[in-house]
């Protein structure tokens, strides 16, 4: 049986381990490759960044996940021992006995290895093959410094990007194309030009008032997230996230999306606390709102492909004055619900009460 043996920080794995790793497997016709992620390196300290081992762990698997032909072993990983390679090549000997090993190794550590611990014991039971990596010339440092200004997605494979999103690792902030392509796909295609649109508006409102223009755009693009969904879906994701709407009265079960929104764009793509909230409150609004809240509730009311009565008037009062369009859009929320007979969300009348009461 012929074994090769790939460790790594893989912090985070890319594109170039897996090629790589393919690219021995076959040259070396391997029957398996095992994948061995460091717990504590030898030679330096992980970055201050790093996350925690099990979501290492299931960065690697998320990567080699071809388990026909990948193998990842979990023990350096979960060691809290310096992870010295003979000491992992020991191991698999034992495991598998008679094994021919072929140790995968990088430029860099190719021309040291004889520095290594008990260097040579370890030549003497693996062949030492060096990894080609000129088809993605990218490395782990590189694609770290990336995430956090919205770069690096090609580089990873996408069950990865998304986990990395999802946890925000590394500071990782999502590239804007594929937040888009995400929240679209989650709603009815009649919907995507409104989301656009209040995108637009959000960041108009934003520039204007002097809000975190990130913060707006991330609100806008997930606000309608889960606008698709029954009245029974939206219950399954409040119930999952343990959270409590209390009594919905008639004619509200169209104000859960933001509710659930809010929790899956928390949960699924790491959003914080100032966006999830802005989501939360863009259909009823609350008393005491922040501007984000104000302007992601007002962008989704004046986008352009809206045609409401009066909205020519909200839209202009939106850039001279946001708390007087508050006070004006709660107010002409309030007077259609009540021409259809419906009794306007408690939320929606303290916000009204509030800003007329302080402003």
């Amino acid at each position: 049986m012929k074994i090769g043996i790939f460790g790594g920080a893989f912090n985070p794995p890319h594109i170039g381990h897996v090629g790589a790793a393919n690219t021995a497997a076959v040259k070396y016709n391997l029957d398996l490759l095992i994948i061995i992620p460091t717990g504590v390196p030898p030679h330096k300290a992980l970055p201050v960044d790093t996350p925690e081992l099990e979501k290492r762990l299931q960065m690697t698997q998320n990567a080699f996940n071809d388990t026909s032909r990948f193998k990842v072993h979990e023990d350096e990983l979960r060691s809290t021992n310096i992870s010295y390679t003979i000491d992992s090549v020991s191991m698999l000997k034992r495991e598998y006995p008679g094994a021919e090993l072929f140790l995968l190794v990088g430029d860099d550590q190719f021309n040291a290895l004889d520095t290594w611990k008990d260097s040579d014991l370890l030549l003497t039971a693996v062949t030492p093959v060096l990894l080609s990596r000129d088809t993605v010339p990218i490395s782990s440092s590189d694609i770290r410094k990336m995430l956090p200004i919205r770069k690096g997605k090609e580089f990873l494979v996408e069950s990865n990007y998304a986990y990395i999103i999802k946890h925000r690792l590394y500071g990782a902030k999502p590239d804007w194309n594929w937040l888009r392509e995400c929240a679209y796909s989650m709603l009815d295609p009649l919907r995507i030009p409104h989301v656009r649109a209040c995108e637009t508006e959000a960041l108009r409102l934003a520039t204007r008032w002097g809000v975190d223009l990130d913060e707006a755009k991330e609100a806008a693009i997930l606000h309608d997230i889960t606008k698709r969904l029954d009245f029974s879906q939206n219950m399954c994701i409040i119930a999952k996230h343990g959270f409590n709407v209390g009594n919905i009265n008639p004619g509200e079960e169209k104000l859960l999306h933001s509710v659930t929104g809010a929790l899956l764009a928390q949960s699924e793509y790491g959003a914080s606390v100032n966006v999830t909230e802005a989501i939360k409150w863009h259909t009823t609004g609350k008393a005491n709102m922040s501007k984000l809240e104000k302007i992601i509730y007002i962008a989704d009311y004046i986008e352009a492909t809206r045609s409401l009565p009066d909205i020519d008037k909200l839209r202009k009062a939106a850039y001279e004055n946001i708390d007087d369009a508050m006070v004006l859009g709660l107010e002409m929320t309030i007077a259609d619900l009540t021409a259809r007979g419906i009794s306007s969300n408690a939320a929606t009348n303290e916000a009204l009460c509030d800003l007329k009461r302080r402003y």
